[in-house]
């Protein structure tokens, strides 16, 4: 059977699984897999079940997360940006998250 994703995204996303490879624990789920340093993502929708590929400074990417917080998911995926922000302070996770709290998309 034929996928509509290529091999690295695949892989990509088995990897921001963990180690159990399911979804069965919603504590571990990633919403965010970083690509060029930060320069893009992998954004992971539980909502719907599909992963984007995005570039962080778009506006799709504003517009994915704010789906994903107006789901209920937002203090997740604020914690997972201020993690990439300390593991990778030089790829601009700060100022991702400063153009999503501009926008308005962590407000309740």
């Amino acid at each position: 059977m034929a996928s509509n994703t290529s091999k690295t995204a695949r892989a990509s996303v088995r990897a921001g699984q963990g180690a159990g490879g399911a979804l069965s624990v919603l504590g571990e789920f990633k919403y965010l897999i970083p690509l060029n340093n930060g320069k893009h993502a992998y954004v992971r929708n539980l909502t719907n079940g599909k992963t984007n590929h995005l570039r962080t400074d778009s506006e799709a990417f504003v517009e994915e997360i704010r789906v994903l917080a107006g789901a209920g998911h937002a203090t997740k995926i604020r914690a997972e940006i201020n993690a990439l922000a300390a593991a990778f302070p030089s790829d601009g996770w700060d100022a991702t998250e400063k153009r999503l709290v501009e926008a308005g998309v962590f407000e309740g």
